[in-house]
């Protein structure tokens, strides 16, 4: 297969990651705030990738580098042999890789943090604490010694167990964990400005404005959070924004109470049918 941009071919297919700006927020989303870390890394990841080549770069490479250990440790495990110098190869390049990555990702949460706390202030009007934070095994600043102490879990465990292939992305309001303790409209208010925020975030780095998609937002959202979002998107800080729902009434209702420049189209399994 051959990817190519304005008639040019890529190597590789992640050089594409960042040439077209776009922020998604789906209701599938919902799952960044109630589902596994796993979600929150690639988040992460793909916020600060689409910004910065070098530390997509990095991530690749770190997990090549995981999934041969990995496939070591396995190794060791079937053939009950251990050879801790064909690891260690391994673990330099996890620890060089990892420990730029684990850096990078500090930096980034210093500077999204804020961003993130301005739009969930305006969206829920100031009426809750709200923090995300990085978090990462106590050692990661040390990552060998982070393996070292690892080391006899992982071959028991037949797989790499620390590392910032491990690591979450803390969400609090209030003092108490989003999942557990916020509202559906409260979950849905940090859902929605995380995504405000990697859009502001990639702005000031990029210049770019990014695409904007706003899909089936409305629901669980109260009238007076859904006029902040709108007044917010709908300001010259954003650019192209196209909002989706599936019922043509609320969304009528709703931008006949706004003065936003809008138009609404009704699309079905025909396509185009309507345009208002």
């Amino acid at each position: 297969k051959l990817f190519k941009c304005e008639d040019k071919q890529y190597n590789r297919f992640s050089e594409h990651i960042g040439k077209v700006p776009l922020v998604i927020i789906t209701p599938s989303d919902q799952e960044l705030i109630i589902g596994g870390s796993e979600l929150r890394r690639k988040f992460l990841d793909l916020v600060i990738s689409q910004v910065d080549t070098l530390y997509l770069d990095n991530l690749i490479k770190y997990n090549k580098a995981l999934i041969q250990r990995n496939a070591l440790l396995k190794s060791f495990y079937q053939t009950n042999t251990f050879n801790l110098q064909s690891l260690q190869i391994w673990d330099e390049q996890m620890i060089s890789f990892g420990t730029i990555i684990h850096n990078r990702r500090k930096s980034f949460i210093n500077e999204f943090s804020p961003i993130f706390q301005y739009y969930y202030n305006f969206i829920s009007s100031e009426k809750e604490q709200v923090e995300i934070s990085y978090d990462s095994d106590e050692l990661a600043d040390n990552y060998q010694e982070l393996l070292n102490l690892s080391l006899e879990r992982d071959r028991v465990l037949k797989y790499t167990s620390v590392g910032i292939h491990k690591d979450d992305l803390g969400l609090c309001m209030n003092g108490n964990g989003v999942k557990k303790y916020a509202s559906q409209g409260q979950q849905k208010s940090f859902l929605l400005a995380l995504k405000l925020a990697q859009f502001e975030y990639i702005f000031k780095r990029t210049k770019i404005k990014p695409i904007l998609l706003l899909d089936d937002v409305f629901d669980k959202l109260d009238l007076k959070r859904i006029n902040q979002l709108l007044h917010l998107v709908g300001s010259d800080r954003f650019g192209q924004v196209f909002v989706t729902d599936t019922q043509l009434g609320r969304v009528e209702s709703i931008f006949e109470n706004t003065d936003m420049e809008h138009k609404i189209y009704t699309i079905s399994e025909k396509g185009i049918e309507n345009e208002k």
